[in-house]
């Protein structure tokens, strides 16, 4: 078959008709090769898409820290951890991190940290106080932390 085929018929291995554009449920007979079909994607924020067969989209969406002192202590939080593995670990660093975890996880799952999660970070922050009161990022953390916490 050459040309083009009325909308609404088609062919029955489908393929795309030869010259032709695919109709709605459009099949084109065997060994006829499709037309090149491209795909053209400019910025796509909050969504999801596929391209192609047999694809699965999973989106996983996360709320970005609640306001600016949020922000503030989970970038200090990522210095601090950041700082911590070029140490020796010790109890005191593995607590202290631990914590640092659980506040860097709660900032990105739901926005903020909790106000006791905040207090048992900076209970382990002032017991690593050796250590994490020579760093700017242990310092950063304990002012973000303080100004959180009103106090």
């Amino acid at each position: 078959m050459t040309g083009r085929i009325p909308d609404g018929q088609a062919f029955s291995d489908g393929q795309v008709p030869p010259g032709g554009q695919v109709p709605p449920g459009g099949q084109a007979p065997p060994g006829a090769q499709p037309p090149p079909r491209t795909v053209h994607i400019g910025t796509v924020t909050g969504s999801a898409f596929a391209v192609g067969d047999h694809n699965t989209v999973t989106q996983h969406q996360h709320p970005g820290p609640a306001d600016e002192g949020q922000a503030e202590l989970l970038r200090a939080v990522r210095e601090l951890r950041a700082d911590l593995a070029r140490f020796v670990a010790t109890d005191t660093t593995e607590i202290l991190d631990a914590e640092l975890v659980s506040v860097e996880d709660e900032i990105e799952s739901a926005g903020a940290a909790a106000p006791g999660r905040l207090a048992r970070l900076q209970q382990a922050l002032t017991a690593a106080g050796a250590l994490t009161g020579t760093l700017a990022s242990g310092v950063a953390v304990a002012e973000s932390l303080s100004t959180l916490l009103g106090g």
